[in-house]
């Protein structure tokens, strides 16, 4: 390294003067700082309480694709049903033979059985999903701003390291300024308010859903 003091008072010191390798170096850092913040107990709860509520949105939606499929059939045979239950009751009529009302019967159970599965089908579709889908967002939100948090916490710590180390030469100089944003922890701190961001938004857009659903319900 080679300056003059008196021309260049302001300096920058870096572990390398080889910019590929300064990279290099730089993303093992951040990346290795992502998995310290991912590893860390109240992300890992955070995250798993997100996983679940995806799994519980995605089995509900699940049902209400298998029940619209069984409503379907159950539609066709209810048709078929009243068919044959107008053809039994004329043609036992017709023969002079006893009323024959055992379709009738048959009909009104299916009739029954399809009402039911309309409720059903009507409770997945107007609570029970969305509900489900806020869950989703809020539990999303609070994942990705407990990741934030983590992110920050150990960019804060970085730098605190950072400056400890730098006090001697702080002591012999009395000032010395440290542009912490190009290295590890400001690249930290970027990632964690991209976290921010998207906690932000996806919270948002929960709040949305639940205004729509409570101004439904």
């Amino acid at each position: 390294m080679s300056f003059l003091v008196s021309k260049t008072p302001t300096l920058q010191a870096v572990a390398t003067e080889d910019g590929a390798q300064f990279a290099e170096d730089l993303k093992e850092r951040v990346d290795a700082a992502i998995r310290t913040a991912q590893e860390q107990p109240e992300v890992i709860a955070a995250v798993e309480a997100h996983t679940l509520a995806e799994a519980e949105q995605r089995k509900l939606e699940k049902a209400e694709r298998a029940l619209n499929q069984l409503a379907k059939q159950m539609l066709n045979r209810i048709t078929a049903l009243r068919e044959g239950a107008v053809e039994g009751l004329i043609n036992s009529i017709a023969n002079e033979e006893k009323p024959d009302f055992g379709k009738i019967t048959e009909l009104s159970a299916s009739e029954e059985r399809n009402r039911q599965l309309s409720r059903a089908i009507e409770r997945l579709v107007e609570h029970r999903i969305p509900l489900a889908r806020i869950e989703r967002l809020r539990t999303g939100a609070h994942a990705a701003a407990t990741r934030a948090r983590a992110l920050e916490n150990i960019a804060q710590e970085r730098a605190e390291k950072v400056l400890e180390n730098l006090r001697e030469a702080v002591h012999d100089e009395l000032v010395l300024p440290v542009d912490l944003s190009k290295g590890v922890s400001g690249v930290v701190l970027a990632q964690a308010a991209e976290w921010h961001n998207l906690a932000a938004q996806v919270s948002a857009e929960a709040d949305r859903l639940e205004k729509v659903y409570s101004n439904r319900v």
